[in-house]
């Protein structure tokens, strides 16, 4: 039951969000047990973001929950997949993406709880 939000500075086109729609529900496999069918996303695009005291640069922030949890190593391998996407589909540079993981142990679907 993972979910990804992606807010970002940079539109985002019905094409580019198929794509990393594609490309997101591949990565999620990653992290052991997951896969694109409880994958949940969802994108905001031309949010106003500042980093580093500036706006000038794409920008983007990407959350990711999920039931359960994974390994520090399984999170790194996430993290640069995520940011490869995010650099092919958006153009924006690695030093312009933060990720952030939350493990969330209650999760409910379908009108009761895992």
């Amino acid at each position: 039951m993972p979910y990804i939000n992606t807010k970002t500075t940079v539109s985002i086109t019905p094409e580019k969000e198929a794509a990393l729609k594609e490309k997101l529900g591949k990565a999620i496999s990653l992290l052991p047990g997951k896969s694109e069918q409880w994958l949940m996303l969802s994108f905001e695009d031309c949010c106003r973001m500042w980093f580093q005291g500036g706006n000038g640069k794409p920008l983007a922030f990407a959350e990711v929950k999920l039931f359960g949890k994974a390994s520090a190593a399984d999170y790194e391998a996430l993290t640069g997949r995520i940011t490869e996407i995010l650099g092919e589909e958006l153009g924006i540079a690695p030093a312009g993406i933060y990720v952030k993981y939350e493990e969330v142990s209650h999760w409910g679907w379908n009108g009761g709880n895992f």
